[in-house]
């Protein structure tokens, strides 16, 4: 076992530099020489003897192997982008960090960093080349703002100035970094830093919901004391914990060559997800306890498994899943016209729970309380996307429905499998009733579900579980039956077969 195989096999750089009470120089120096000084082999050997624990550095002692171990992010390339602030000076920190955990780190710097730390002190720690200027004859020769933006697995902002985020909310251009943001195709995650005044403008309020909606994560910020002498949500997240939210977000992104090898690799999936809202008035609405939990659970595992993902979702809470693409929406007709927009695909799933009437004639003004006692609200049907996918021209080869029941679960299920033209309907009891018998089957904002999967003259009840396990359950089964499909399927030079 060589140098670096020891590190990953004891958590890292970070984990080793606690063990042996060393500096990052020296872990660079053992790995240089291809073996560790004699004084602290001892140590080693004691530590690989013991593989149920783990060094952990924030203590410098060992946790139990039940303890959460930091996923590894072995040979992923980072975009670091740095914005101008006082936090800038963290991001040197950062990156040996992520380099502790096999990250390769490519910074870019914008001219206001350039203030706070210099390009020389960050290609020092990262060795590597930083880019700094959008119209270097040099750099777009030999790499280019596209290559940097596309020849990566994540693109991190650190510190996010509000200055940053407003100019990627609002898709300006105008440097190297804000070009990179908006040429990129890979995931992009951001670490907020600023006054905490600034933080909570509205002005910043709304690019921060602009950027998420377009699948931007965010790490922090953290509550305390800023740089500028007041106390309150703007102070940057620790390197810590953006190591270990980006070191999660690699291991559930693929890389296109990995993504190739996985099995529904070259499928399109449309997922919805969420609940629909449909205006009364200008502050009123129609909707339903829908968190999103199930359907972003689903999006993620097919994109786990190599599928492109599109999901369309209603106002949420969550963030959307990291490697699909997002398309947000509000009513039911704005969620129909994205899904006939997104066809084809191979494999649709309609989890949202959308609402199945609208108001008539929604007013643009607050409608004024009236003397009588009860008002009367027309409403018409909203247009029903499952019946529609189902009966279309370009019907996705695997449809699969949701059916929220408060009884009779499976005798409605079966009903609405036949009436949509569909494949599957996952079905579950959901009830706002505290009674005893129905205290498990709350779905709406939980973590776990309990599910009957019906198919065609068939019903599996599924015991209660995380709705991530659901999610990566009735993926598998998808796979299943997608290969099942394409073995059985005639090919095109064989009569088929009789009817």
């Amino acid at each position: 076992m060589n140098v670096e195989q020891v590190i990953d096999q004891l958590g890292g750089r970070h984990a080793m530099q606690a063990l042996l009470g060393v500096g990052p120089s020296a872990i660079s120096n053992y790995i240089a020489r291809g073996c560790f000084p004699r004084r602290v082999q001892a140590t080693i050997e004691a530590a690989l003897q013991n593989p149920p624990h783990h060094f952990n550095p924030d203590n410098r002692g060992i946790t139990t192997a039940s303890s959460t171990v930091m996923p590894t992010a072995r040979g992923k390339r980072i975009a670091l982008i740095i914005g101008g602030g006082i936090a800038a000076y963290k991001a040197l920190e950062l990156t040996r960090r992520l380099q502790d955990h096999g990250c390769h780190v490519t910074g870019i710097m914008t001219r206001s960093a350039q203030q706070f730390i210099t390009p020389l002190s960050l290609s020092a720690l990262s060795g590597e080349k930083v880019y700094t200027d959008l119209f270097s004859l040099t750099d777009e020769a030999e790499m280019g703002h596209i290559r940097l933006a596309r020849e990566t697995d994540l693109v991190l902002v650190v510190p996010a100035t509000a200055n940053l985020m407003a100019r990627a909310a609002n898709g300006i251009a105008d440097d190297l970094a804000s070009t990179i943001l908006l040429a990129t195709t890979a995931p992009v995650m951001m670490a907020p830093a600023m006054n905490p005044a600034m933080w909570s403008h509205p002005a910043t309020r709304e690019n921060l919901a602009r950027l998420k909606q377009r699948g931007v994560r965010f790490i922090g910020p953290d509550s305390g004391d800023t740089a500028c002498g007041e106390a309150g949500e703007g102070r940057l997240s620790s390197p810590q914990d953006i190591v270990t939210n980006v070191c999660a977000a690699l291991n559930t992104v693929k890389a296109p060559s990995e993504n190739s090898q996985l099995p529904l690799a070259g499928k399109h999936a449309l997922v919805t997800s969420g609940p629909t809202i449909e205006p009364i008035d200008s502050v009123r609405f129609i909707a339903n306890h829908s968190s999103g939990k199930q359907g972003h659970a689903i999006a993620a595992a097919l994109a786990r498994q190599g599928a492109t993902v599109t999901l369309v979702c209603g106002p949420v809470t969550i963030d959307p899943p990291l490697g699909v693409k997002l398309v947000s929406v509000d009513t039911a007709q704005q969620m129909y016209d994205a899904c006939m927009a997104a066809l084809p695909a191979d494999i649709a799933v309609c989890a949202a729970a959308v609402a199945d009437w609208r108001a008539q004639s929604p007013q643009d003004h607050k409608m004024k309380k009236q003397a009588a006692d009860i008002m009367t609200l027309n409403l018409v049907k909203n247009p029903d996307i499952l019946a529609t996918l189902g009966h279309h021209q370009q019907r996705p080869d695997l449809l699969i429905g949701f059916a929220a029941e408060t009884e009779n679960l499976e005798t409605n299920a079966q009903q609405k499998r036949k009436a949509k033209n569909c494949d599957w309907i996952v079905g579950n009891l959901v009830t706002t009733s505290s009674g005893a018998d129905l205290s498990d089957d709350l779905v709406f904002g939980h973590d776990k579900n309990t599910i009957i999967l019906v198919r065609d003259g068939t019903s599996e009840a599924w015991p209660q579980m995380p709705k991530t396990d659901i999610a990566d359950k009735l993926v598998a089964a998808m796979i299943t039956t997608l290969h099942q499909k394409s073995t059985l399927a005639p090919s095109d030079d064989r009569e088929p077969a009789d009817a």
